[in-house]
């Protein structure tokens, strides 16, 4: 897919112009606004009183936000197929309506919104009964499966003008928030190159359930990259066009008959930006290492990193004025080197008091659940919109059939 007017100064992108229709409520509404040109995309009234009423699907994951400690939000239905998971879901939410299928709970009237929790490969078909239903969606990682099913999400977002938001937890990492406010600042100078990894050995525990598989038997490492995507897509805003990747497995008997036939416990993808700047992702699920989910960034004036696994913690490295010699006695610039002490972003005003406290995934939820609720009460796009969501879920897509043809470079479509 290509960007609407996407030569910068001539217009606005794609994702920009549906934005923009989505405070009218859809492309419909919008047209029949166009006899007042004064009014064309101006900001829709809000009330900062406005209650979302949002219903959760999903006792697991589903049970690790904080809804009900917003202000601006009501938890009006909770939902799981496992009677002891809507069990769990009632416990943590104080919220005694029941629904035993989201099928149930879209129809509705009183739910402004719905909270999808539930397996990845259920994802979009749960997003696309939702917003059918009249309902905005947050939804777990990833996004999609493939890239038809990533075209059909973004589609229907555009045609519904509802409200759409991945609840990716690496964009609202502590240290994620410091690298973007350091971009933002222009404190790297340029950003030439990034890596990120995540490493989680000992997934297979989760692989089966009471003797039969999960959604996560086997699933592909790459099919599974946002995590890592997030870090330099939600930071310089980058879009990833190609990728090679290569992939390691060990043929055990752990990973065999998997639904999605992958042969890959561990994923390395070496990608290109629409900048022409290298990133390199490591996604992998075994091995001898610590698991992480980090990152750094290569600046021309400065370089950050996260803390290391193995016990170095957060620092900057900025372009030193000094000489050193190097071990072949060589002189080189010897660059400033300082421990970075890690922000409470969660202590300040980015959020509302209620939620001013630590939160899964290094601070991160209560940080989703103020942005979602937030944009919804606004009318405004939230940050982890639907074309971010696409853009750091369909390279890992693309990269994982890469890795099925030896490393084999491949383009990334570009859907907004």
């Amino acid at each position: 897919m290509e960007k609407i007017n996407a030569k910068k100064g001539s217009g606005p992108t794609r994702r920009e112009f549906f934005g923009q229709l989505s405070r009218y409520g859809g492309t419909s509404a919008f047209l029949a606004s166009l006899g007042k040109p004064q009014e064309i995309f101006a900001q829709s009234e809000f009330s900062p009183e406005r209650k979302i009423r949002i219903g959760i699907v999903g006792g697991r994951f589903g049970c690790s936000f904080h809804w009900h400690e917003h202000p601006n939000c009501e938890v009006a239905a909770v939902s799981d197929l496992r009677p002891e998971r809507r069990d769990r879901l009632v416990k943590t939410y104080g919220c005694d309506r029941t629904f035993e299928s989201l099928e149930k709970m879209v129809l509705a009237d009183d739910i402004d919104a719905i909270g999808i929790f539930t397996g990845a490969p259920d994802h979009v078909r749960h997003c696309l009964l939702a917003m059918d239903h009249g309902k905005h969606v947050i939804c777990a990682v990833p996004a999609a499966m493939n890239l038809e099913e990533c075209e059909q999400l973004v589609k229907k977002v555009e045609e519904t003008g509802l409200t759409f938001m991945m609840a990716e937890t690496s964009y609202y990492q502590q240290l994620t928030i410091s690298a973007r406010k350091f971009y933002e600042e222009g404190a790297f100078g340029e950003v030439f190159y990034t890596e990120s990894q995540y490493h989680h050995p000992g997934l297979e525990g989760l692989w089966f359930e009471d003797g039969k598989p999960t959604w996560r038997h086997g699933f592909p490492p790459m099919n599974y990259p946002t995590h890592c995507t997030a870090h330099l897509v939600g930071v310089t805003g980058e879009r990833l066009t190609e990728v090679s990747c290569l992939g390691w497995g060990d043929g055990s008997k752990a990973i065999v008959d998997n639904p999605y036939d992958n042969p890959f416990w561990n994923e390395t993808a070496f990608f290109k930006t629409d900048r022409g700047n290298p990133f390199r992702v490591a996604v992998y699920w075994k091995g001898a290492m610590k698991g992480t989910e980090r990152a750094q960034w290569y600046g021309d004036k400065m370089s950050f990193f996260f803390q290391d696994p193995n016990g170095l913690g957060p620092v900057i490295v900025k372009e030193g004025t000094l000489t050193e010699k190097d071990s072949g006695g060589f002189s080189r610039t010897a660059s400033d080197l300082s421990p970075y002490e890690e922000p409470h972003w969660w202590e300040s005003d980015m959020l509302p008091e209620p939620l001013r406290h630590s939160s899964g995934h290094e601070g991160s939820h209560t940080f989703l659940t103020h942005e979602f609720i937030d944009a919804l009460v606004h009318n405004r796009p939230p940050a982890i919109d639907v074309y971010e969501a696409v853009a750091y879920t369909a390279p890992g897509i693309v990269a994982h059939e890469s890795a099925l043809k030896g490393g084999e470079q491949m383009k990334i479509p570009d859907f907004g």
